[in-house]
C-alpha cells in the first residue's frame, strides 16, 4: 500500500473498496471502523452520504465537499462529516488520511464477505 504506514498497521486487513486508485487498511470495533486510506491523485469519491465521520489528513490535498461547501483539506487539518449529509471528494495529490466512522459496516475487509 505505501511507506508511510508502520508495520502493525499494513498488518491490518485491506479494506474492500471499488473505487478505482483508493486503497485502506480497517481496524474494526464493535460499533466504529477506523481506516488507514491511501489514495491516488487520479481518485475521485462521488456524492454519497452514510453515518458520522471525522477524518485527520496526515499527508496530501484533497477537495472536500460537505453538505454543497468546498473547501481544501491538507496536511494537519481535520474535517467532520455528519449522519447522512452528501459528501464528496477530489484528490489533488497523494493523500493518506485517517478516518474514523460511526457505523460498525462501513466497509468489509477483503475476503470476509
Amino acid at each position: 500500500m505505501n511507506d508511510f504506514y508502520p508495520e502493525i498497521i499494513m498488518n491490518l486487513p485491506d479494506i474492500d473498496i471499488s473505487i478505482e486508485g483508493v486503497r485502506g487498511k480497517l481496524l474494526q470495533a464493535s460499533d466504529h471502523q477506523l481506516a488507514f486510506f491511501d489514495i491516488d491523485p487520479t481518485a475521485k469519491v462521488p456524492v454519497h452520504s452514510h453515518a458520522a465521520q471525522f477524518g485527520v489528513m496526515l499527508e496530501g490535498e484533497m477537495d472536500l465537499t460537505i453538505g454543497g461547501e468546498t473547501r481544501t483539506v491538507k496536511k494537519g487539518d481535520t474535517y467532520f462529516i455528519p449522519e447522512e449529509v452528501l459528501h464528496s471528494a477530489v484528490f489533488r495529490t497523494r493523500v493518506l488520511a485517517l478516518d474514523l466512522f460511526a457505523e460498525p459496516a462501513r466497509y468489509q475487509a477483503k475476503n470476509q464477505k
